[in-house]
């Protein structure tokens, strides 16, 4: 359940990560006797996905004895990143018990928490992250932005129900989080949804073209993602050389009209553009890849023409098609828009 995988580059392994569960026990079973009964699995696979290995159960390496408050966790689904550092990233999240009474867990006080679970030597050994509080986040994706001054910065976007997506940096490459801050640019539909986000190379605007956040160039905010107790320089905060793509539903209503947005200033709060819908009609998760060299994006989606989500569709777009759509029409889709259907 709920696969992960991450590309490792310098071997060239792919890692696949993803949950087992004991007894055929639902998530919501484990969440309200506080009992887990997930395990922490991978396989990976040296020539591109043809072969893999055996599964590798890493519960006890990662999470240990704290496992026993964490009434269920799970990774992704989406996808994981590779960092500059080399750091392999794979985003996860738990449903945490914080206390105890008289030795006995309380699991209606489990609430969930996205955090991270990384490794610094290329996929041999795995560790995992704090959480991320105070405010409950689910499944989340993380992409790494450069500021102008080098400055690298992970950037994680996390599912809530609080009708508002979630938004967190960290400066120590994944380990811990600042306070979240919910964004009032990306919602969510009632008890939230899964999204992706990818970070690439900023790419040069033409002349005359509008800023696609509705300005016609960045411009400082009032309210920051990033704390201040950070000390960055003001261009690291303001600039960045790095973009930021985001899919997900757009209404806040139900899991309708798949969007993409926009962010040209990552470590700056209110900067997404408005989305460009890439499907009308039912939509839900979805997952994003960047080809930077060619200038493409895929992103995998679920999708339907009524009122379930009865395919998985494929749909491929150039960096200036995002650039176009989010500067004129975001409304309606473009065209050539209709996904390939697998």
């Amino acid at each position: 359940m709920n696969p992960c995988p991450v590309w490792e580059q310098k071997s060239g392994r792919v890692y696949l990560f993803f949950i087992c569960v004991r007894g055929h026990v639902t998530e919501r079973q484990q969440i309200v006797s506080g009992r887990n009964a997930a395990r922490l699995c991978f396989i990976c696979s040296q020539d591109a996905g043809y072969s893999w290995s055996e599964v590798r159960d890493l519960t006890e390496e990662v999470i240990g004895p704290e496992v026993e408050h964490w009434a269920t966790f799970a990774v992704g689904p989406g996808h994981g990143i590779q960092l500059q550092s080399g750091r392999l990233i794979i985003p996860a999240y738990a449903y945490y018990i914080p206390y105890r009474f008289f030795c006995f867990r309380l699991p209606y006080k489990a609430r969930p928490h996205s955090l991270m679970i990384y490794s610094d030597d290329l996929g041999a050994t795995w560790h995992h992250g704090r959480l991320i509080k105070p405010m409950v986040t689910v499944e989340c994706e993380v992409a790494e932005v450069t500021g102008k001054a080098g400055h690298a910065v992970l950037y994680c976007s996390a599912r809530t129900p609080n009708r508002c997506r979630a938004e967190a940096l960290s400066t120590d490459h994944g380990e811990c989080f600042q306070k979240p801050a919910l964004s009032q640019q990306l919602c969510e539909p009632p008890h939230g949804c899964q999204g992706s986000v990818v970070s690439f190379r900023s790419l040069e605007i033409p002349d005359g073209c509008q800023h696609p956040a509705g300005k016609d160039a960045p411009t400082i905010q009032q309210s920051h993602l990033l704390d201040s107790s950070l000390r960055l320089e003001p261009e690291a905060r303001t600039l960045s050389e790095s973009w930021l793509l985001y899919s997900h539903p757009t209404s806040k209503n139900r899991r309708v009209d798949l969007g993409i947005y926009l962010n040209q200033s990552p470590l700056e709060a209110a900067c997404w553009s408005r989305p460009w819908i890439l499907h009308c009609g039912p939509c839900g998760y979805s997952d994003l890849a960047a080809l930077e060299k060619e200038g493409l994006f895929g992103c995998l989606f679920e999708c339907g023409t009524k009122r379930e989500c009865e395919q998985i569709a494929f749909r491929l777009f150039t960096d200036r098609e995002v650039l176009s759509h989010v500067q004129g029409d975001s409304t309606s889709p473009g065209r050539n828009s209709a996904p390939t259907q697998n």
